[in-house]
Order: C-alpha cells, then structure tokens, then sequence
C-alpha cells in the first residue's frame, strides 16, 4: 500500500498536477473525476484532510493488454475497480506533463464497482467488461462534457450519448475520461495560420510522451511541443498507459497520424462501419469514428464493440459493411496472415517524389532515414512470405492530366481556398462542414448553445479576447460561405472527383491490377487518398526516425527520434484483412515501447 497525506484540498489538486492556467476553463470535470481518488474529511471551508491509499497488486498494467486484463479479473488477480483506480493515479500523476484529457469521469470508481459486482455475480456484458477507456472529446457523453474543444461549448453535456458510447458501455467498458484533441477536430483554424496538434482553447498545448518538453524555436509564450502528437484525434493517455484504449475520429488522418506519432495500432474504418450518431461532424462523407489501441488486438476487440450488430437508423451510411460473427474481429489474428499475401508497394507519389500536374512542386519524397525504415518492413513482409509487388503506381498519381491526378486537386482548407480561389481544390470539407453540422446542432434541440455555424462564427468573435479564437477561424470562414442549396452542384461535382481520383482510378485500379490484398504506406502517407472514398487503413508501429523539422532546432538542442508506423490500406470492407496482415507484422517485429517519460509508479 502506498498513502499520500495533503494537508487541504487545494494542495492536493496542486500536487495532483491537474491545475494550471490553460486548464482553469475544464478543471471542474477533471476535479469531480480525480476526487474519486481521495477521501475527504473536513470543513466547508476547504480547509480539509486528503488521504489517497491505493492498493498496489501483482498485476502490472504498464503495457497490459486488454486480455491480459480479462484473465487477472477472471482469475481474481485484479478487480475493475482497482484497475480504474490504478489508471486514475497515472493521469493524476502525469497530466500536468501530458495535458492528455479535456474531463475524467466523476463516476469511474462507482461504474467500476458495479461492474466488478456483475462479475461476481457471473453476469459479463462483453468484452470490455470493466476496462476503462477514453473518447476523444466530440463524442457525445451525457456524463461527461461533449465540448469539441471549442469554447463555445465549454461544460455542454449533450441530451444524449453517441451510439458508439452505448455500444461501449453495454460491451462493460468503463469510460474513464475525455482526450484533448483540435478544435472541432481541426476544422476551425487555417491558412494562414495553423494551430499545433491536440490545441483547443478549452485543453490548451498537448504533449508528446515521446518527447514531452516544449519547442525552443517557439520564442513567445505559446508552448508547442517539441515532438508533434498528431492529427486531431489523441494517442497520448494511451500510449502513456492512462487506460487501456481510445476511440478517435477520422476524416483525412486523424486516427492514423496521431496512431503514427505515439506508437500506437490504430484502425480507420471503412465510413458507415462505425456509427457516427452523437459525434460532432466535419462532413459525413469521410468523417469516422475508430480504435487506437497498445496492440492490433487490442484494436480490433475496440472495433468489434464500436460497430453495431444492425444499421443505425440515424446514420444512413451504417450497414455498408458485414460484420464478424458476433463483431468478432479477433479471429483475424492470424500469426501467419502475411505468408501468400499480395502486397502492393506505391512507389510514385509515397516513397519517391512525382512532379504535381500544372505546379512546379513535386510529392512524395523521403528522408534517407524513412526510406530505410520503409525498405526494413518491406524485408519484414517478404521474410514472413508475402509476396511484394513493386512498384504498385496508382494511375491518378501519374496522370499528366491536372484534371485526372489527386495530387492536383487538394483540399480546400483556408482563407486560400474561399470563394473565388477554390477552382482546383475539392469543396467537400467546406460544403460538408456547414450542412452536417448545422443538422447535428439540431439534434441538440434547445440544449444547444449556438443555432447554427454561422453563430459559432459570431460567437468566437465575440469572444476573442477571451481566447475563443488565437489562431482565426478561416476554415469556418470559408464553410459558412457555402450556399448548401445554390452550391450543392458543384459539392456534388467534387464529391464524385473524390471518389473517383482516388477510388476507381487510385486504390481499386491499382488493387485490382495487380491482384493485391492490400497497399503498403509509410506512416499516415496514404491517409488522404484512403479517406476520400471512404476506405479502411490499419498502422502498425514499426520505428524510430529522427526529429528534424525546418527551420531546425537551435544548435545544442537533442531532440529524441520520433515514432514511425507504417499502414495497410485496402479497398472498402477490407478491415478483416487488413487486421491480419497487420497482426502479423506486429507479432514478428513487437517495435513498440512504453514512452521512457511515463514510468510505472
């Protein structure tokens, strides 16, 4: 056992590391949850005593699976409340390092208590009976806050909770906190200005466990990280074993990117798999809730509970896929699933630079380091049996045509891309952001705080000084621009460009060519080509490369090697092979490790 003594309440979040200036406008979420930790006796004047006593166990959860898990409670090694409580201690522990949640869960504890009590009772809901995991924060939780990270929204507790949330809390799972992320996942803040990965007004600077010191080039009183956390979404509680799994969102990368930078197995689904019922939208066309977990096991016990076992009526792109018997992605954990694979290996445009149609830019290129990690794992598939196609080139990639190649046809994501500049980027994000999110406050009823984009706009200047806003809001500048009815024409233009550059004459011409299972890119490379159609990826942590940004770090300045996974992207549906390539991959090459600025307690 292990006591610690606070002489007062105040001290005790003090020395609990959760207090801080960025953190003042969401501490009382983050309060109510880590209180749980302690026993109060005391007066009304805060002036109060606070013993924390935590049982230590045998069983070690630095690193541990969610099996692993399941087998210490069956064996009753371990309980789900001692579990929680153990994962409540780290994030009270490391928080102020890591600034990895938005909200803790006040009810954690008590949740945890129930479900150890069904167990005895020979009572399993699923299985992540008792485990605790977390929901990036524009999940609906009707426990916790739903905040999107947008001040706006600062402590709104939506009327009701997103499917996903259902499905995971009838699965057992204990939904421990909320994770930082960008602001309404990095649809708000553009060209000209881009905010730092995992930044919100609400969450303030996120930070790395990789490397979690700030950026001596940054001479002002902004603290961006040294070591980039990635995409919008958050791997940094998982990674740094604050629980067990998390569930990000996806609509170009943001499951894979920040999967990528935190050495975690993440899987972006196939759209429609995965309700996105109760999540705060960017466009429906791409958005997608998925796991981001230690293991590829991991991962695809995540995925079996977020998908549900019908269509959602209230999201009509459920249904697209057929799911696993029982939405049992485990049994894909072949360890031989790469012997007589075809893997395909997109050279131009992904390992080595192409010139972009109509510009005088080229894509693709690598360091020296990169292209050796990639070279490793392309040893690693071959070794294990799989048969390598190289290269792989996708048509639209090296169409000389600006009209017929993706590379020539971007996203339209800032003041560069408003009306009058957005002849050669797809309109699809803006157009979408405006129609999805406008219908997704209408299903907050009176509840919500703001009617419509538009108010948000209104609202964030308004409050500017306030920090609505330090970074402008040019990609909700350029969406609120959208006339859903007068611009639905060339929405739907674009929306069919999407799918067919990177579809019909991207993954699934080269996929069908060459007879592959799947494509093989390094880190998050393939993001934006798989997202636009709506096709599933699965990244795997494989490396180290070194941190080399430009302009270059001040002389003297170590920077620890960053992270570097690498993705198998397939068609649409293709998770369950996808899962097994990636499983196999992993149990060969294990390049994970537990981030040297989280230690066990």
């Amino acid at each position: 056992m292990y006591v610690l003594y606070f002489l007062n309440f105040r001290d005790t979040i003090k020395r609990l590391n959760l207090w801080g200036k960025a953190m003042l406008r969401h501490s009382n979420y983050r309060l109510l949850g880590l209180a749980l930790l302690v026993s109060l006796s005391g007066c009304e004047s805060g002036e109060v005593e606070v013993i924390v006593s935590v049982e230590t166990a045998s069983f070690d959860i630095i690193e541990a699976t969610i099996p692993d898990m399941q087998r210490a409670m069956v064996e009753g090694e371990l309980t789900s409340r001692e579990l929680t409580m153990r994962y409540l201690v780290r994030i009270a522990t490391y928080e102020n390092r890591f600034n990895a949640t938005i909200a803790v869960n006040p009810y954690a504890l008590a949740e945890a208590e129930r479900l150890d009590q069904e167990r005895a009772a020979g009572q399993l809901r699923g299985p992540l009976h008792g485990i605790p995991v977390a929901l990036k924060d524009n999940i609906h939780t009707t426990g916790m806050p739903t905040t999107g990270g947008a001040l706006a929204f600062d402590g709104f507790v939506p009327p009701y909770e997103a499917t996903l949330t259902k499905n995971l809390r009838e699965a057992g799972a204990i939904i421990i906190a909320k994770t930082v992320l960008n602001e309404l996942a990095n649809w708000v803040a553009g060209d000209p200005f881009e905010a730092p990965d995992n930044f919100s007004p609400i969450s303030g600077y996120a930070f790395n466990p990789y490397e979690p010191r700030r950026d001596p080039r940054v001479a002002t009183t902004e603290v961006w990280p040294v070591m980039e956390t990635g995409g919008s979404s958050s791997g940094i509680g998982t990674t740094a074993n604050l629980w067990a799994a998390n569930v990000g969102t996806e609509t170009s990368g943001s499951i894979l990117w920040p999967s990528n930078q935190t050495m975690l197995a993440g899987i972006k689904p196939t759209v429609g798999r995965v309700s996105r019922y109760g999540i705060i939208p960017i466009t429906a066309d791409q958005d997608t809730a998925g796991p981001m977990a230690r293991t590829v096991a991991d991962a695809a016990i995540l995925l079996g509970v977020l998908e549900s076992d019908a269509a959602d009526p209230n999201d009509a792109a459920t249904g697209i896929c057929e799911r696993p018997l029982g939405g049992d992605y485990t049994v894909f954990l072949r360890a031989d699933g790469l012997n007589g694979a075809r893997i395909g290996i997109p050279r131009a445009g992904f390992f080595e630079p192409v010139p972009v149609p109509g510009t005088a830019r080229q894509s693709g290129l690598l360091t020296p380091e990169v292209t050796q990690v990639m070279m490793d794992a392309i040893a690693v598939l071959e070794a294990q049996g799989a048969v390598i196609v190289d290269p792989v080139d996708l048509p639209t990639i090296l169409d000389p045509n600006p009209a017929r190649n993706l590379l020539s046809f971007g996203v339209c994501g800032g003041a560069n891309a408003a009306k009058g500049l957005d002849d050669d980027c797809s309109v699809v994000f803006k157009y979408g952001m405006k129609r999805d999110f406008n219908a997704w406050l209408a299903t907050l009823g009176t509840s919500a705080p703001i009617g419509s984009l538009h108010e948000l706009r209104e609202w964030n200047v308004a409050h500017a000084a306030s920090g609505a806003i330090p970074y402008g809001q040019t990609r909700l500048d350029i969406s609120d621009e959208m006339d859903i009815e007068a611009d639905r024409e060339r929405y739907e233009a674009d929306r069919a460009k999407d799918i067919e550059l990177s579809g019909a004459y991207g993954i699934d011409a080269a996929i069908s060519e060459h007879n592959l299972d799947a494509l093989l890119f390094p880190a998050n490379r393939g993001a934006n080509i798989a997202a636009r159609p709506g096709y599933p990826s699965v990244i795997v942590p494989f490396g180290l490369v070194p941190n080399e940004p430009d302009p270059p770090f001040p002389a003297g300045f170590d920077a620890a090697p960053m992270p570097f996974g690498v993705t198998f992207t397939g068609p649409a549906c293709s998770e369950p092979v996808l899962i097994s390539l990636a499983y196999a991959f992993e149990q060969v090459t294990q390049r994970r490790f537990s981030p040297p600025y989280a230690p066990a307690l």
